[in-house]
């Protein structure tokens, strides 16, 4: 793990509200040469401290227009299945993010389709019939409350 400074703080936070700052409009905001800035953001890339750079997507505008949190229960013994289950997940579209839990049930997913058909379709014929699945819960999301924003940042 990389060991942060202000400054290193400073451009993250930066970066993960914009990242298509050019090194010059990020050097000129924290108050660095864009020579220093560029090392010390190759710095945080090399270091895996910044995985990647992403568009952020409106849904909607997609014709995206259902998002649902599904919780899955695994059948006892399903560690047989447990690798093609999960790369078969990997591989589904519709699946933004798959958590392994604790607790009642084993996976929570966040799911999006185009409409409540969509949804139906996904859950009741392609992942209700993954191997070990024992049984599937969703919740529909009503309204986005909070967005995905940056990580928390510490020196």
């Amino acid at each position: 793990m990389l060991k942060l400074d202000r400054i290193d703080v400073r451009i993250l936070t930066l970066l993960q509200e914009n990242g298509r700052m050019s090194n010059l409009e990020l050097a000129e905001a924290i108050g660095l040469s864009p020579a220093q800035c560029s090392r010390r953001h190759h710095r945080l890339e090399v270091g895996g401290v910044i995985a990647r750079y992403e568009a952020r997507l409106r849904p909607a505008a997609l014709g995206l227009h259902v998002t649902a949190f599904v919780h899955i229960g695994m059948e006892r013994g399903h560690m047989r299945d447990l690798k093609l289950f999960r790369q078969t997940l990997a591989g589904m579209p519709e699946v933004l993010e798959c958590h392994s839990v604790t607790g009642d049930v084993d996976y929570v997913l966040k799911v999006i389709a185009r409409d409540l058909d969509g949804l139906n379709v996904f859950l009741t014929e392609r992942l209700v019939a993954l191997p070990g699945v024992n049984f599937v819960k969703s919740s529909v999301c009503l309204e986005e409350i909070k967005p995905r924003s940056g990580l928390p940042l510490y020196e």
